[in-house]
């Protein structure tokens, strides 16, 4: 067996922006694991991504539930992938158009975080996730001020990623997201809350 220590901390923090880190167990880091009891997935590369956080003028966000979410009642904001050779920001102009029909014009962006942000997939996911070529996502993310109304908003797109939508304050965005995603979205939260 290796080391022998093992360390409490939350599930929220086993999983998330920092690679490598351990192998997570219930929420608990384990360094007690026979190195071959569990798949390495160590060598898959992150998929490249981006988000965008959607504020109004009064500050809250744009979230929206799941269409595909097995973990139950999962909001999110906008995200996904960039393709090959496209810029950060026209791949997150695209997917917010992809998934919440608003236009461009009925948006202006603040900010892009400084970094790109990591988040690794729980184990079970990353063979049945992007045909099990990624193990996790890299993220850029960008803030955005919503210039419309709510009429400008139709999540009735020809690919659907939410069954509804609605505003929440910035605060309770990590409440809303799956587990493994939670430090992704403090972070946001984070970097641009005197913008928001």
């Amino acid at each position: 067996m290796l080391g022998g220590a093992t360390q409490d901390i939350s599930a929220d923090d086993a999983m998330v922006l920092e690679p490598g880190r351990g192998v997570s167990v219930q929420g608990r880091i384990s360094h007690d694991i026979e190195p071959h009891s569990m798949p390495d997935f160590s060598h898959l590369p992150y998929r490249p991504c981006v988000g965008i956080m959607m504020v109004n003028r009064d500050g809250l966000v744009f979230v929206g539930q799941r269409l595909d979410s097995k973990e139950g009642d999962a909001w999110q904001m906008p995200q996904g992938g960039v393709d090959p050779g496209e810029d950060a920001e026209a791949a997150a102009l695209r997917e917010l158009g992809e998934e919440t029909g608003v236009k461009p014009d009925h948006i202006q962006i603040l900010a892009r975080t400084k970094d790109e942000l990591f988040y690794d997939l729980p184990d079970e996911l990353i063979g049945r996730l992007w045909k099990g070529r990624y193990r996790g996502q890299r993220q850029i993310w960008f803030l955005a001020r919503f210039l419309g109304t709510d009429a400008d908003i139709d999540i009735a797109t020809p690919e659907p990623e939410f069954q509804q939508w609605r505003w929440t304050g910035p605060e309770t965005l990590a409440d809303l997201i799956v587990p493994f995603k939670k430090k992704i979205y403090r972070a946001v939260v984070a970097e641009f809350n005197d913008l928001i």
